[in-house]
């Protein structure tokens, strides 16, 4: 069954079952549905570990002024993330979720995690960028790679960098990544749109093995001619690229919002 749209565009949710979903309103990240570290087995736990309050019914995602860079090789990069899932080969293996560079060892093994892993559907968050020029605030499903390492792929449904958005429209990123799957080719493209995003808007992406649609407040805004059909962890984010060593505590913490999330199947009889 290929991603449906309605006649106009617009996100059609009747031909789906909701399977996950999360509302932050608890007093602690359920560990049923998320990890809440980035990427851990390229790491070490107290570089993956993400910083995070949870309010009433939002995710305030968190980079903190002592927080540690994620991966000492990668510069200054800090992140604070949730997952659905991991999967890692022995420390020093190059097996692992989202290896996204080739030079990429394991440091902490980690058990395979299966919490929310999709081969098709329709996921989706609502999201409140910042406007701080060194963040971006993310949502994306990349391949989980347990059975099979080129299943690498990445459905990026939205990357909203402080330096492009505001009250004068603001720019999202979002496509289909390719990483090391052959069998597809990177499509991504920096979609303008008439609205606010350091205010609450909604992103989504509904896939198959064929196509990818990319939606935003529920109207469609692109298609890609790609799809994936293996399990994909679902990934929800903040980070941060400094510009320099030198980190003033005055601006810190720098804070983006999650609000609900939710992952849904195609109903089989729709």
């Amino acid at each position: 069954m290929s991603p449906p749209t309605g006649g106009t565009g617009r996100l059609d949710r009747s031909r789906y079952d909701l399977e996950f979903g999360e509302d932050f309103t608890g007093t602690e990240v359920d560990p049923r549905r998320w990890m809440t570290h980035y990427l851990p087995q390229w790491t070490t736990p107290e570089r993956s570990a993400a910083r995070f309050d949870l309010l009433p019914g939002v995710l305030r995602l968190r980079i903190d002024a002592d927080q540690p860079a994620w991966r000492p090789d990668d510069g200054g990069l800090r992140v604070s993330n949730l997952q659905t899932g991991s999967f890692s080969g022995e420390v020093g293996s190059d097996r692992g979720t989202h290896r996204h560079r080739p030079d990429l060892r394991v440091a902490t093994a980690v058990p395979t995690r299966r919490l929310y892993t999709p081969s098709s559907g329709l996921a989706e968050a609502r999201l409140r960028a910042t406007p701080d020029p060194t963040c971006m605030l993310a949502v994306w499903l990349v391949g989980l790679e347990e059975a099979d390492p080129d299943q690498s792929g990445e459905i990026c449904i939205a990357e909203l960098y402080g330096s492009a958005v505001g009250p004068d429209g603001s720019t999202v990123r979002l496509g289909v990544k390719a990483h090391h799957d052959p069998r597809l080719r990177t499509d991504m493209a920096d979609i303008a749109l008439d609205l606010d995003a350091t205010d609450w808007h909604s992103y989504a992406a509904a896939w198959d093995a064929g196509k990818t649609c990319f939606y935003v407040d529920d109207e469609l805004v692109r298609v890609v001619p790609q799809g994936l059909a293996y399990p994909l962890v679902l990934m929800v984010d903040l980070f941060e690229f400094p510009a320099g060593a030198d980190r003033d505590p005055a601006v810190y913490p720098k804070a983006a919002e999650v609000g609900p999330v939710r992952g849904y199947r195609p109903a089989p009889d729709r």
